[in-house]
């Protein structure tokens, strides 16, 4: 742009208190103004709008039923299903209740948070062997978050439900805290565990561009 185009807009920037000049080298910078404005359009973010795009994406991708949930204490709580084309249909609903330690979204949802609320969940809870995989021993689930927070999703090996596999991951917020998570689910025969890494890569993804959406910056390794 032309130079006399640049400084009214820039005028009018400063007059509006989005851009400072410094007084000593006269270059511009931004001002406070602008991340002001940033955060309020973060703080009316809702999670349900920013997440269906991508978890209609991703059903599409896999052709698997998507669900996206929130925590509710102990529990994780149903809050979106993207059903797929599959003839075979899971007996989730928006609005049921399910336990965080038997469940991909919900076990990702637990890896983010620090062993002390973790023990305390599992210590409140009333642990069912819901199927002959389901996790029953402490120690045992502390072994899995390990594992969850190094290859970033987290998978329910038929122990909600026998012969359904799910594969689930953990959306952050602008704060780097836990807002919920998202999970594909369907049948054993169908998410073989061949898929599992190349899903669980999707979902992984996919939740990451959700949390991004919601202000969540990805710490960068030095």
């Amino acid at each position: 742009m032309h130079k006399s185009t640049v400084h009214r807009l820039l005028s009018t920037l400063v007059d509006k208190g989005y851009v400072v000049q410094d007084p000593v080298t006269l270059k511009y910078r931004t001002t406070l103004k602008l991340y002001e404005i940033g955060y309020k359009r973060l703080a009316n973010v809702d999670l349900l709008t920013v997440s269906k795009p991508h978890t209609t994406k991703l059903m599409k991708l896999t052709n698997e039923v998507v669900h996206l949930v929130v925590r509710d204490g102990n529990y994780i709580v149903y809050i979106d299903k993207i059903e797929a084309e599959n003839t075979i249909t899971m007996r989730s609903a928006i609005g049921k209740r399910n336990f965080m330690y038997c469940t991909s979204a919900g076990k990702a949802i637990l890896s983010c948070l620090d062993i002390e609320e973790v023990s305390r969940i599992w210590n409140s809870c009333e642990i069912v062997k819901k199927t002959p995989n389901t996790i029953t021993n402490f120690e045992d689930l502390v072994k899995e978050l390990e594992k969850i927070r190094k290859v970033g999703y987290a998978v329910d090996e038929q122990e909600d439900e026998e012969g359904i596999r799910c594969i689930g991951a953990a959306i952050l917020n602008k704060e780097g805290k836990v807002e919920g998570a998202i999970s594909i689910s369907g049948p054993a025969m169908r998410i073989t565990k061949d898929l599992t890494e190349k899903y669980g890569a999707l979902v992984k993804n996919t939740a990451l561009a959700i949390s991004r959406e919601l202000g969540y910056i990805p710490k960068v390794a030095l």
